[in-house]
């Protein structure tokens, strides 16, 4: 751990802001606790209110000159910045490991992440396009185009504690704004190992303080301020539901904007027609993954009758092989949870799903003792339950499975779209007709749907989000950028009249 620290460059007290270089803080001193093993990995001392003063101020200051400079000289700082992450990839992987508690592959591959959104961000420099409009006046010419919104707000949660930054960021820095960063506290250390390599290209090309910001600190000294502070005209929040509706209420109130991604409780539907030995695969990835930490967590598995003993008795005999343990072992597919706050809560779900007719197939304990002293690690659960029980409806951030039994697709589409979130789906099946039903306006309610391939994984080339409580918003790939910017409809006219839309006419002949 300390080769890690040391090779990041992690003190072992950090800063809570910066702006481009750190700033001397007046808040408490935040620990980060690795749920690995418990032990302290380094702590921060958190921002103020004066000190988010401080760090926002700059960010306006650092928009005013960040926007004057061309597009595609934006993506090509976006692209020395993916450089300098593959530089640390392994180490910055590693970290993410022991403060959030994935397996090696998932912290690198979350570093990876940033690298690929980089990538894109810099061919997307140079396709900030508008569209060109036939005008209804003659010898007028009418187009949109797209211009910077401004210091765009960005918060985060634990369980990506990086790549989501990424998806926002590196998009609004191509779009010419400035990003002012407010991470976990969860996971405080990886945000500030990444600004500590991102800040350095800044540094290299001689740009000013405070277009790339950190901010750490509590919900009432820092978070309150930012999410309702007019000068940060897009907040993108990242957390439960309950959290983004508090955001959404905040930032409406001075009519800025959002971008709300937020639960999830993501199904799979496996019909009679499925390869149950990819989907069994799938599944277990999804819901095992990141110990079901993840917002594109499988949670619900609603397979046909004629296949639902042979699918349960595949997923047991698979769950019974993934090796649970430290995430930086070779060999272990699943770490610990982020706390033992979540292994209550999981815990909790479990006797309620009981209590509603639920029986456990496989797992739900909390692991003790030996190699498990002092972590908060849990064997992932299968757990058969009725559709129409209340805690399906929930999302437990766990590696709870809910099997649930269904006789026709119609009814399979029901159970899925019964629950309140609508981020991810996935249907396996090799019948045409099925796939398109899944994917048309009949079939999945998410912003994400699957045929084939589990709920979680999603590309970054893609837009990333859902509906419902998930909250609407967009992230990473395809046309999201445009929630970056602020649109603008032009017309030109270039006549020697002035003739008026529909026709209208005004004033003497």
């Amino acid at each position: 751990m300390e080769s890690i620290l040391r090779k990041l460059d992690l003190q072992e007290e950090e800063s809570g802001a910066g702006i481009g270089s750190w700033m001397t803080c007046e808040g408490p001193v935040l620990a980060s606790v690795s749920p690995v093993n418990g032990k302290c990995i380094g702590k921060i001392r958190c921002a103020g209110l004066n000190d988010y003063e401080a760090v926002i101020n700059s960010a306006t200051e650092a928009f005013v000159d960040w926007q004057r400079v061309p597009a595609p000289k934006r993506g090509d700082i976006v692209r020395q910045i993916g450089m300098a992450l593959r530089r640390y990839k392994r180490e910055l992987g590693a970290l993410i490991s022991l403060e959030v508690g994935k397996i090696r592959a998932e912290g690198e591959g979350e570093v990876q992440e940033m690298i690929d959104i980089a990538d894109f961000a810099v061919g997307q420099s140079r396709m900030l396009y508008g569209l060109s409009m036939h005008s209804e006046r003659p010898e007028h010419r009418m187009y949109e185009q797209w211009h910077p919104l401004g210091p765009v707000g960005v918060i985060t949660a634990f369980n990506f504690p990086v790549a989501v930054w990424s998806w926002n960021a590196l998009i609004s820095l191509i779009a010419g704004n400035t990003v002012v960063w407010k991470p976990s506290s969860k996971a405080p250390l990886s945000a500030i190992a990444t600004m500590k390599i991102v800040w350095k290209v800044l540094m290299e090309n001689n740009l000013p303080n405070g277009i790339l910001n950190l901010v750490i600190g509590e919900r009432d000294d820092v978070g309150e301020a930012l999410v309702n502070d007019s000068r940060v005209p897009l907040i993108s929040a990242t957390g439960s539901t309950g959290m983004g509706k508090h955001v959404a209420k905040a930032v409406a109130k001075r009519l800025g904007k959002t971008i709300l991604e937020l639960g999830g409780n993501n199904a799979i539907i496996v019909t009679p027609n499925a390869n149950l030995e990819i989907a069994t695969r799938a599944i277990v990835f999804g819901a095992v993954g990141t110990a079901g930490q993840r917002c594109t967590t499988t949670r619900r598995v609603i397979v046909h009758e004629d296949v639902y003993s042979d699918l349960t008795d595949a997923l047991i005999t698979a769950y019974q092989q993934v090796e649970i343990g430290n995430p930086l072992k070779e060999g272990v597919l699943m770490g610990p949870l982020i706390d033992r706050g979540a292994a209550d809560a999981m815990q909790t779900a479990l006797e309620k799903a009981k209590e509603q007719g639920g029986r456990i197939l496989y797992g739900g304990e909390v692991l003790t003792g030996g190699a498990f002293d002092r972590g908060t690690y849990v064997t992932p659960c299968i757990c058969e339950i009725s559709a129409d029980a209340s805690i399906v409806s929930e999302e437990t951030f766990a590696p709870i499975l809910y099997m649930i039994c269904y006789k026709t697709l119609d009814e399979a589409i029901f159970y899925h779209n019964a629950v309140p979130q609508g981020l991810s789906s996935a249907i396996f099946t090799n019948n045409l007709r099925e796939a398109e039903i899944f994917l048309s306006h009949l079939g999945s309610d998410c912003g994400i749907a699957n045929v084939n391939i589990g709920t979680s994984g999603a590309e970054i080339g893609g837009a990333f989000g859902g509906e419902k409580d998930t909250g609407g918003g967009r992230e990473s790939g395809s046309d999201a950028w445009k929630a970056y910017m602020r649109r603008q409809t032009c017309t030109i006219n270039w006549s020697h009249e002035l003739p008026l839309a529909q026709g209208i006419q005004f004033g003497s002949k």
